[in-house]
């Protein structure tokens, strides 16, 4: 008896931990069934290439959730980010240095953010979702609520250029994508701080006393956040070609939808960079999907709250079944 319950629950474990890529595949083929174009090239391209900017910025909210904590501030990072660099673009700074601009930019507001959670103790989810109304507001003065036009072709390749090996083309955003996660992923696996994370997600009081730098290792995960947001300011406008005040649109609730349905724990101290690379993919699966049926983008955007809400049911039992 003690041994089929141990066997159901670590199964219950397995499937839970792994039900983002269950839930994508049954989504990919029941979207491929009703709409056989779905399973055309293009489409596919179109996914991963829609999937890259969210899988950016989830990656980079990732960061503050294994801690435990949360950040509501980085699509505002990502979107002050992208104006000032788009600025500055269009006034003749060179573009390279327009991208390092915006890093620079989302680890200002990263390091502030952490040292007002670190070492002023204040609550992540406050103190992040008022820096992202501060944001927002910033970036509707700088641009005077216009969209900014007219940057150079070598701007945008990144976000709209092709690879071309012989008859073969291939977008190149996809690829930065993939890179990020791989660095992502040997950061959590390899180093000293990426375990540091995960302990001080599941018991900081433990980590504290192991030796770990508690304020550190947060002041450093949100600076680290910071900086995959403004990069993310610099992908999403070279995708665009543009610059818009909406540019933030709904990534704040699909980053954390798609990171807690792959496997972070809201708690902090359980998350694998392999499931929230399928929450992306799932959420923008779904998305794409209605769109090719032709749903109505009422319920397309009424998808994305659904989503978050069986998110937190998943994490809810997840909880219970690992403990």
């Amino acid at each position: 008896m003690n041994f089929n319950r141990e066997f159901l629950r670590s199964s219950g474990a397995f499937v839970l931990n792994n039900i983002v890529w269950f839930l994508f595949a049954f989504s990919v083929i029941i979207m491929g069934v009703i709409e056989p174009i779905f399973f055309s090239f293009q489409i596919l391209t179109n996914i991963v290439v829609q999937s890259a900017v969210l899988g950016i910025l989830t990656c980079a909210l990732s960061f503050i959730i294994l801690l435990g904590e949360i950040d509501l501030s980085l699509a505002g990072i990502m979107g002050i980010a992208a104006g000032m660099g788009t600025i500055a673009v269009n006034r003749g700074l060179p573009w390279p240095l327009a991208v390092v601009t915006m890093i620079l930019i989302g680890a200002l507001f990263g390091l502030i953010n952490g040292l007002f959670v670190a070492k002023l103790k204040a609550v992540s989810l406050i103190e992040t979702l008022a820096m992202n109304i501060t944001l927002t507001g910033a970036m509707i003065a700088v641009t005077k609520g216009r969209s900014i036009l007219g940057l150079p072709d070598s701007y945008k390749f990144i976000g709209q250029g092709m690879l071309r090996l012989g008859s073969f083309q291939f977008p190149v955003l996809p690829l930065v994508f993939i890179i990020v996660y791989v660095l992502a992923g040997l950061v959590w696996s390899r180093t000293v701080f990426g375990r540091s994370l995960f302990a001080v997600g599941g018991n900081a009081r433990t980590a504290l006393v192991s030796g770990i730098n508690v304020a550190r290792i947060t002041i450093s995960a949100f600076v680290i956040a910071g900086v995959m947001a403004g990069f993310s300011g610099y992908l999403i406008s070279a995708y665009l070609g543009a610059f818009t005040v909406s540019i933030g649109g709904n990534f704040t609730m699909n980053s954390i939808a798609a990171a807690v349905i792959g496997g972070t724990s809201l708690s902090g101290g359980i998350g694998r960079i392999s499931g929230i690379l399928g929450g992306v993919l799932l959420l923008t699966v779904i998305q794409v999907g209605l769109q090719i049926l032709g749903i109505s983008s009422f319920y397309v955007e009424m998808s994305g709250g659904l989503m978050i809400l069986l998110a937190v049911l998943i994490d809810s039992i997840r909880l219970r079944i690992i403990h």
